[in-house]
């Protein structure tokens, strides 16, 4: 007689699909986008030391009691909570979808030990009054885990749907490797920026220690947006002259572009009104879709969904 297999066993042997996975790593893609506008929104509002403890936002008093600040504080703390859960079970799921290369299983881990990380990396922020560096760090992990994710969700979607080989030429795949990179220095260098400037801690905001001036932090983040724009225009031009291979990866690098466009005058607005926190924000969530954007059209350069190259 053989034994009845065990609720362990039944679940190691487990196997899904990429289509059932599908939703849950495009929540985890969202909840990584919300959690850096979340983020900046302590930030932005001066909350960042709303709660002075951790996990609760007081001693002795879990939830936040104070003022609007606590509340915005506390509220990226559960975003936080979600998203490392969410990262979690994107990770044990995409262990169980087999056939997937390696480094997918590897992306998947590292962007859940990368929300992980998070958690000890912003009480070291409320322990250091905020201090611009370790804010700063706080926020490119974030970008970085978003990129991951954004990688991720492309793999499983060619899991679903099929892969082709490449669709444009390898010096062209370069050109995206390269404004990828320009986009994420983009990102540390509106990062610095910040951090001279008005926003650069929360909570006593006067006596936050900044990095320096901001006048030239901002000349700096413009050349590099020039750098940028320049590789993405050189990769959008070819698109565009070979439209007919590859319609959606153009559509996909046209819209990407548009969205650098609005962000580049937002930018210009918040700098003339003097950096009000609402248009800063609106600057951050932007600039996030535009991150995932690039990522998104670099990965497909290299590894194109099959219906990428419908006609």
């Amino acid at each position: 007689m053989h034994a009845q297999p065990t609720a362990l066993a039944r679940l190691r042997a487990l196997a899904l699909s990429p289509a059932q996975i599908y939703p849950l790593v495009l929540v985890q893609l969202g909840a990584l986008w919300l959690i850096v506008g979340t983020g900046a929104a302590v930030r932005l509002t001066d909350s960042g030391l709303g709660c002075r403890h951790w996990p609760g936002c007081e001693a002795g008093h879990p939830l936040p009691a104070k003022n609007a600040h606590a509340f915005v504080e506390f509220g990226n703390r559960l975003v936080g909570g979600v998203t490392i859960a969410v990262a979690l079970l994107a990770w044990l799921a995409v262990r169980r979808v087999p056939g997937l290369p390696r480094f997918v299983r590897r992306v998947a881990l590292a962007i859940f030990l990368g929300t992980l990380a998070q958690a000890p990396i912003g009480l070291l922020a409320i322990a250091t009054d905020l201090r611009w560096p370790i804010v700063m760090v706080h926020l490119l992990l974030s970008i970085a885990l978003l990129a991951g994710a954004t990688i991720l969700v492309l793999e499983i979607r060619a899991a679903v749907v099929g892969r082709i080989d490449p669709l444009v030429p390898p010096e062209l795949r370069r050109l995206g490797l390269a404004f990828a990179a320009a986009g994420f220095v983009l990102i540390v260098s509106g990062s610095l920026a910040t951090a001279s400037g008005p926003h650069s801690g929360g909570g006593a905001a006067n006596k936050i220690g900044r990095l320096g001036r901001l006048a030239p932090f901002v000349y700096a983040h413009a050349m590099i947006v020039g750098i940028f724009l320049l590789t993405f225009l050189f990769s959008l031009g070819y698109l565009a002259a070979r439209r007919d291979r590859a319609p959606r990866l153009f559509k996909l690098g046209a819209a990407v572009f548009v969205l650098l466009l609005v962000q580049m005058g937002l930018g210009e607005l918040q700098w003339r009104t003097h950096l009000p926190w609402g248009l800063v924000l609106a600057h951050v969530f932007l600039a996030a879709t535009v991150w995932v954007g690039t990522v998104a059209l670099a990965t497909l350069f290299f590894r194109p969904n099959v219906d990428f190259a419908d006609r």
